[in-house]
Formats: structure tokens, C-alpha cells, sequence
């Protein structure tokens, strides 16, 4: 009977432990999913800051997804007013609450900001108080844990190498390599003179050619296999942008995406791993002395260098390998297309952009000394810039408690900053700010903007800028410049306009324009 009774206690004490367990992670989850948010909102009314309110566990995701699904549904005309259509929640929240609006993913708060004060703060970080969105997810398996989302030693070690990557000098050394790409597109070309001719993917193929040759010594077709997989993550990754989701739930019940996910990321991997090896062999073959001096000869360097504050792990090689890959690809391919678009259709400034190219170079290929006194290409690409920025939001959060003015923004609280809604604010850029204008750039940046250097972000600014900015602009400036050496262009008849919100704003149905030889 004694054993009895200790079982019959044993079993109440393990059924009470288990009730207690379950009720802690319910109070918890409610305190998450709902009290706190609440909490949080209210605090932020009490300084001013409001927007649509929170609804339990989903947030504000649902109002998005149909705000987006209803904006990417209707046909727009050839207008530069894509914001309605590309970020319809920012478009209509900031106008109803004000350039400051908090929204919610799920449960946790997000501040999208057009206040340059707030955003000069946000990107200057020089109190160390704003941080990266930590990668997770699909966005975790198509950018791992590198420099787009590290932080601390590991991000100063992997911004050091690309920084390196693309200095002044090194970038004059890819110029050959830039223009040997695009000659080999525009022999392609010729099969198109006088024809119409898609170059959204003609540019997709030149910058996956430029961005294997200069960084990683290979070229398009040996990295074909990689730049298919990193696209076809990127559609998962955006097709379940606003998904919510329950990590722990997820690695058990696996969704059709995240098997494809997995199996994507497994063979990026070995993929990239077998151009490590290549490079390797060459070294301890004998055909090469060391690594190289490319990005990926940087990386392996590395990677062997038993210094731990200068070494990087195998995991790190290959998230920057899958990030340069995609960053060298994705930014110039979306800011040549928009930027070949303008100047068809409007045709007095491809003769301007012309006339300075066939004065500067001839019929001879560009050089690097040439490309930087670009003076009138230079503003066309900042217009294109402005109003087609290849990344229109730029996250970031809290990582402590952060004071700007008056505001107080607690820790973990997402930012947003909507940059295509900055380029286009006619308080910033004036009545105009949704007409092609190239010549508000005739005298820089900052006169552009008023001295508000943080209202134009194609490439984000601070510490945490884009490493390749100065890389993506002049291949542009290259590839640019050879075609208007060759070709007139005009736009197609058979054009859509059709901006669609991918990893960078890309055309969605390409850019049709109709090449005419000089």
C-alpha cells in the first residue's frame, strides 16, 4: 500500500508539474502575443507615435499582405509613382499617422521612420545602440550568418576582407574584366539591331559574368548552378516574407518550401565548396603561389590564417561567397534595367550621356581615369537611383534602450526605413520629386537634398553602408558606356510597367527596348 500511495503522489506531482509547465508557457505566450504589445503601443501613444492597432498574434501582417496583393493586382500605367504599388502599407499609413508609424509583424513591433533625424541616428550607430535585423528563417539560409548580418569582431574581420575586395585600386583592376563581359553581351546583341530585345536578363547575365570573373576568378557558366539556387531561395524567401511562423513548430512540421530551402542551401554549399577545393588545388599543385587576391582568394586566406582574431570559420567563407554572389548580381542588374528604361524614354538625355561618352572615350573602350570624370552619367544614375532604389526599406533595431530628442525607443524595437518613400517625399525633392530630373544632381548629393544627405539611401549610409556601392556603379558606368558607344535605344511597345518587390525592386515582366546601330 505504501508503494501505491507513493506512485498515486508521484503521478499527481508529475501531473501538477506537467499543468504548471503548460500554464507557465501559456502566460508566457499571452504575455508575448498580447499584454506586452499592448503595453508597448500604449507607451508609444504617450510620445506621440501611432498607427493601426495591434491585432492578436498576426499583427498587422494581414492588412499588408492584402494591401500588397491588392496594389500588385492592378496594371499601372508608365508612371514613376511606385510606392502605392511596391510598399502600399507605408504609402497609406505615414499619410494617415505621420512620418513616424508603428506597425506590428506578429507580436513584435516595428517603427517605420521618415524622420532624418531618427534615420541619421539609426545609421550613424555611434553609441552603438542600433544593430542589424539578425537573419532567420529563409533569409538565415540565403544570407547565413555574414556580413550582412553579423556584428561586433565577426563583422569588423569579414568588412575588413571586402572592404579590401573593392578599395580604389582594386576596382581600377576589374575594369578589364568589366569590359570583357559586356563585349561579350553586346556581340550578342547584334543579333537584335533593329529588333526589340529583353535586357533585364541580358543584365542578369552580364553581372553574374562580372561578379564571378572580378571576385571569384571564375565565370557565368561555372557559376551558373549557384546564381539558379540563390534565385530560387530568394522567390522562398519572399514568398513567405510575412508569413508567420513558429521556429520549433517548423523544424517538425516541414512545409513544401522548407524541404525545397533545405535542399537548396545543402547544394549552394557544395557547390561553393567545390571552387574552394579548385583554388586550393591550384595552390598545392603549384599553379598559383597562394590564394589569390580576388574576394575569394581573400576569404581562403583567411580561412587559413591560425591568427583567431583574423581567421574566419569554412561557415563564414561560404555565407559571404552566397552574399557577394548575390549582392554583385541582384543591385547592378535592377540599376542598369531602370536606368536603360529611362534613357529610352527619354531620349535628350541618352544623347547627353552619349555626346559626354563619345567626348571622353571615342570608340574605344572605357578606362578607369574616364569613368570617374562621368559627370553627366553620374547624375542619371543617382536620378535612377532615386526613383527605382534597388533596396526601398532598410532594416534595423534596438539593441538597448535608444534616445533620439525626446523620443525613447525601448530595446528590441524594429526599424524600418521605407527609402523609396524618402526619395520620393516632395517635402525632400520638391513638386517634382516623381519626375526624371537628372540635372537636381548637377551639384552633388547634398545639394540635391538640401545638405539632408540621409534622405538619399540607395546604398544605405553609416558604418553599415553597402561595401560594393562604388563596384555596382561602375560596372554600370562601363556597361553604360559601351552600349551608348553602339546603340540608340528606344522603348518597346511590347513594355509593361510592372515594379515588383523581390530581394531589390525588379522589373517584373523585363525591360523590352528596341536597339538601333549608330
Amino acid at each position: 500500500m505504501d508503494v501505491m500511495a507513493a506512485v498515486e503522489t508521484l503521478i499527481v506531482f508529475l501531473l501538477s508539474a506537467l499543468f504548471l509547465g503548460f500554464l507557465l508557457a501559456v502566460i508566457n505566450f499571452l504575455h508575448k502575443t498580447w499584454l506586452a504589445p499592448l503595453r508597448l503601443q500604449s507607451f508609444m501613444r504617450s510620445q506621440g507615435i501611432r498607427g493601426p492597432a495591434y491585432r492578436f498574434f498576426y499583427g498587422n501582417t494581414k492588412e499588408i499582405c492584402s494591401m500588397r496583393k491588392d496594389s500588385m493586382s492592378k496594371p499601372m500605367d508608365l508612371s514613376h509613382n511606385i510606392l502605392p504599388r511596391l510598399l502600399p502599407h507605408v504609402h497609406s499609413w505615414t499619410k494617415l499617422y505621420g512620418m513616424n508609424t508603428l506597425v506590428w509583424d506578429g507580436h513584435q513591433a516595428q517603427l517605420i521612420t521618415m524622420d532624418l533625424e531618427i534615420i541619421r541616428d539609426v545609421l550613424n550607430d555611434k553609441d552603438g545602440a542600433y544593430q542589424k535585423h539578425k537573419t532567420q528563417g529563409f533569409s538565415k539560409k540565403l544570407f547565413g550568418d555574414g556580413l550582412v548580418a553579423s556584428e561586433g569582431e565577426k563583422w569588423a574581420k569579414l568588412r575588413k576582407i571586402a572592404n579590401h575586395t573593392f578599395h580604389a585600386e582594386s576596382l581600377k583592376n576589374m575594369v578589364p574584366g568589366m569590359i570583357s563581359s559586356a563585349e561579350a553581351m553586346l556581340e550578342r546583341w547584334r543579333d537584335f539591331e533593329g529588333k526589340e530585345i529583353e535586357v533585364f536578363e541580358e543584365f542578369r547575365v552580364l553581372t553574374s559574368e562580372v561578379i564571378s570573373r572580378t571576385a571569384f576568378g571564375s565565370s557565368y557558366l561555372e557559376g551558373k548552378k549557384i546564381f539558379e539556387m540563390l534565385a530560387k531561395l530568394t522567390q522562398i524567401m519572399v514568398r513567405n516574407f510575412y508569413t508567420i511562423r513558429f521556429p520549433a513548430i517548423s523544424k517538425i512540421f516541414k512545409t513544401s518550401d522548407d524541404i525545397e530551402a533545405e535542399k537548396l542551401e545543402k547544394g549552394i554549399w557544395d557547390l561553393v565548396m567545390e571552387m574552394v577545393r579548385n583554388r586550393e588545388k591550384k595552390v598545392t599543385g603549384g599553379e598559383m603561389e597562394n590564394y589569390g587576391s580576388d574576394f575569394l582568394g581573400l576569404l581562403l586566406k583567411a580561412n587559413h590564417d591560425i591568427d583567431e582574431k583574423k581567421g574566419i570559420s569554412i561557415e563564414d567563407l561560404v555565407d559571404e561567397c552566397k552574399t557577394f554572389y548575390i549582392a554583385g548580381q541582384e543591385t547592378t542588374t535592377t540599376l542598369l534595367s531602370w536606368t536603360v528604361l529611362l534613357l529610352a524614354i527619354h531620349d535628350d538625355w541618352q544623347e547627353k550621356a552619349r555626346k559626354e561618352v563619345l567626348e571622353l572615350f571615342g570608340q574605344e573602350n572605357p578606362n578607369s581615369d574616364g569613368i570617374a570624370r562621368l559627370k553627366m552619367m553620374n547624375m542619371i544614375i543617382n536620378e535612377s537611383l532615386r526613383l527605382y532604389p534597388p533596396v526601398i526599406s532598410l532594416p534595423r533595431k534596438t539593441r538597448r534602450e535608444a534616445r533620439v530628442g525626446k523620443l525613447i525607443f525601448p530595446a528590441d524595437l524594429n526599424f524600418s526605413i521605407p527609402v523609396l518613400a524618402l526619395h520620393h517625399d516632395p517635402k525632400i525633392w520638391g513638386a517634382d520629386a516623381l519626375v526624371f530630373k537628372p540635372e537636381r544632381f548637377s551639384e552633388g548629393v547634398a545639394k540635391a537634398t538640401n545638405n539632408n544627405i540621409f534622405a538619399f539611401l540607395p546604398f544605405g549610409l553609416g558604418p553599415r553602408n553597402c561595401v560594393g556601392s562604388s563596384f555596382a556603379v561602375m560596372e554600370a558606368k562601363v556597361a553604360l558606356s559601351m552600349i551608348l558607344q553602339r546603340y540608340s535605344i528606344t522603348q518597346s511597345p511590347a513594355y509593361i510597367h510592372s515594379p515588383f518587390p523581390s530581394l531589390t525592386a525588379i522589373p517584373q515582366h523585363g525591360v523590352q527596348v528596341v536597339l538601333k546601330a549608330l
